[in-house]
C-alpha cells in the first residue's frame, strides 16, 4: 500500500497544477517502454480518456519490472509483450482476465555495412549465429523487458552460450530508445520492435537487416491487477480500461495510430500462441 501510495503521489506530480483534482478519475497503467516510446500512448489514451473522463497515468517500464509491480498491487492494470510471463502472473493470482490487444513483430537492425553479413537472412536464429561468429558489436537492453526476454530465448534456440559472448555483447541496462541510440553509436546489431524503430529518428548508419520470421512475431497481453489480492487497485475504472482497449473503438483507435503512414500495431481477436 505504501508503495502504491508513493507511486500515485509521483505520477500526479506530472500532472499540470491548473487540473482540478476531481475531474477525473486515474488508474495506473505499468506497460513497455516500446508502447510508449514507439508513440502509441499519445494517439490512444486521448480518445479513452475523451469516451470515458478516466485519466491513464502510464508508468513505462520494462515487461519484467512492469509485471513485478501488478504482482505488488503497484499498478491498476499492465499492457506488456511476455506471454510466458503473463501467464505466470495469472497463475499466481496476481492477474485476471488476461487478453490479447494487438501485435507487431521485432526486426534485427545493423549497421549498413553489415559486418556480419545477415543482410536478408530471414532466419532470425541463423543471424544471431553470424553476428556471434563475426564477434560484430550487439547492443542488447539487458533490462528484463519483453524484448530482452525474446532476445535471450532467441540466442539459446540459437545454440550461442551466453557465458561465451565476448566483449561484443554490450548489455544497456535501459529501454528500447536509449538502447538504439547506443546502437547508433557504436555500429551494433540490435534487436527492436518495429514500432518504435519507426518512430526512432537518431538512426545514422542503422538499417533493418533480417525480418520475417514467425519466431519474431510480438503478442501485447492487458492483464488487470486482481482486487481480491490487492483490495487498493482501482477495479472498476480499470475494467473500464480493459474493456475499452479490447473492444471495437479501442481497437479501431490503435489500428489507427501510424508511423509515416504505415501502420504498427495490429489489434489481435483469440489467443496469441506462446513463442
Amino acid at each position: 500500500m505504501a508503495r502504491r501510495f508513493l507511486l500515485l503521489v509521483a505520477v500526479l506530480l506530472a500532472t499540470p497544477a491548473w487540473a482540478p483534482a476531481w475531474a477525473k478519475d486515474t488508474i495506473i497503467l505499468a506497460s513497455t517502454t516500446s508502447t510508449e516510446q514507439s508513440g502509441l500512448f499519445g494517439h490512444i489514451l486521448p480518445v479513452f480518456e475523451k469516451a470515458t473522463g478516466i485519466e491513464v497515468k502510464v508508468v513505462a517500464v520494462g515487461t519484467g519490472q512492469a509485471l513485478a509491480m501488478g504482482a505488488k498491487g503497484d499498478a491498476d492494470a499492465l499492457l506488456v509483450h511476455d506471454r510466458v510471463g503473463e501467464s505466470k502472473l495469472v497463475a499466481d493470482g496476481h492477474g485476471i482476465d488476461r487478453r490479447d490487444v494487438m501485435f507487431n513483430d521485432f526486426v534485427l537492425i545493423g549497421p549498413r555495412s553489415d559486418p556480419a553479413a545477415i543482410k536478408g537472412v530471414k532466419d532470425a536464429k541463423e543471424a544471431l549465429r553470424k553476428i556471434a561468429a563475426a564477434a560484430a558489436p550487439f547492443a542488447s537492453r539487458g533490462d528484463d523487458s519483453g524484448t530482452h526476454r525474446m532476445e535471450i530465448r532467441l540466442w539459446k534456440a540459437a545454440g550461442i552460450d551466453a557465458d561465451a559472448r565476448g566483449k561484443w555483447y554490450r548489455e544497456t541496462g535501459s529501454g528500447m530508445g536509449p538502447t538504439l541510440n547506443i546502437a547508433a553509436g557504436l555500429d551494433a546489431y540490435v534487436i527492436a520492435d518495429r514500432a518504435t524503430w519507426a518512430n526512432f529518428k537518431n538512426r545514422q548508419n542503422l538499417v533493418i537487416l533480417s525480418e520475417g520470421d514467425p519466431v519474431l512475431y510480438n503478442p501485447y497481453g492487458s492483464i488487470l491487477v486482481n482486487p481480491a489480492r490487492h483490495p487498493s487497485v482501482k477495479a472498476e475504472a480499470a475494467r473500464r480500461w480493459h474493456e475499452w482497449l479490447t473492444s471495437a473503438p479501442g481497437k479501431a483507435a490503435i489500428a489507427s495510430y501510424k508511423i509515416n503512414g504505415a501502420q504498427v500495431f495490429f489489434p489481435l481477436d483469440g489467443s496469441a500462441p506462446v513463442r
